[in-house]
């Protein structure tokens, strides 16, 4: 059972996250921000990892905390859900365009984080939306995921066709990552013996 359920609560935040990844991609995502909800239903979608969020947060000051938080949850919910990765491919790769929009991901289930967020934005909204909360999403989603992520906008004049880019992107890349191999069998993807 490749399922995780973690619930996370902070002066700041009051989030549950579950998934599952060998879902089908649903998603019932909701945390009082609706371009990260659409954002998290690509996620869902794109990599067929059912995932359901509720949050709440302080949005009287600002998006930040609940986007970060979201973040950490849901890193959260995939190393538990992975477990010791036994017979999984490990690595993932994509690149996704979206009308004028192209970005590349590309990560490794190594359990030593870093990001690498090559994504510039034509503007710093989307609507209400700050866009350099994507970058906060990744970075705490790598850094509570164990995920070496690099995401990498190769081109894009708008910047929802940018940000809905990098989250398909990193979505693909992590259906590939977290799929079993079926030449594997039960084996760890290290010749470390661990991961």
């Amino acid at each position: 059972m490749r399922q995780a359920t973690i619930a996370r609560q902070t002066r700041e935040t009051d989030i549950t996250v579950t998934l599952d990844l060998d879902g089908t991609g649903r998603s019932d995502c909701a945390t009082g921000v609706g371009f990260f909800d659409h954002m998290l239903d690509q996620l869902a979608k794109h990599s067929l990892i059912d995932l359901h969020v509720r949050a709440k947060g302080d949005l009287h000051i600002d998006d930040h905390h609940t986007v970060e938080d979201v973040g950490i949850a849901v890193g959260q919910a995939l190393r538990e859900a992975l477990g010791d990765k036994r017979g999984i491919r490990r690595y993932g790769h994509f690149a996704l365009v979206m009308d004028d929009a192209r970005v590349e991901a590309a990560l490794d289930l190594s359990a030593r984080p870093w990001l690498a967020f090559e994504v510039g934005f034509p503007t710093q909204k989307i609507g209400t939306f700050d866009t350099e909360l994507v970058r906060e999403f990744f970075q705490a989603l790598s850094t509570h995921g164990g995920i070496t992520l690099h995401v990498d906008k190769v081109r894009g004049l708008n910047s929802h066709h940018v940000a809905e880019a990098a989250f398909k992107a990193v979505a693909k890349a992590l259906r590939m990552a977290v799929e079993p191999d079926p030449r594997a069998g039960d084996a760890l993807p290290s010749t470390k013996g661990a991961l």
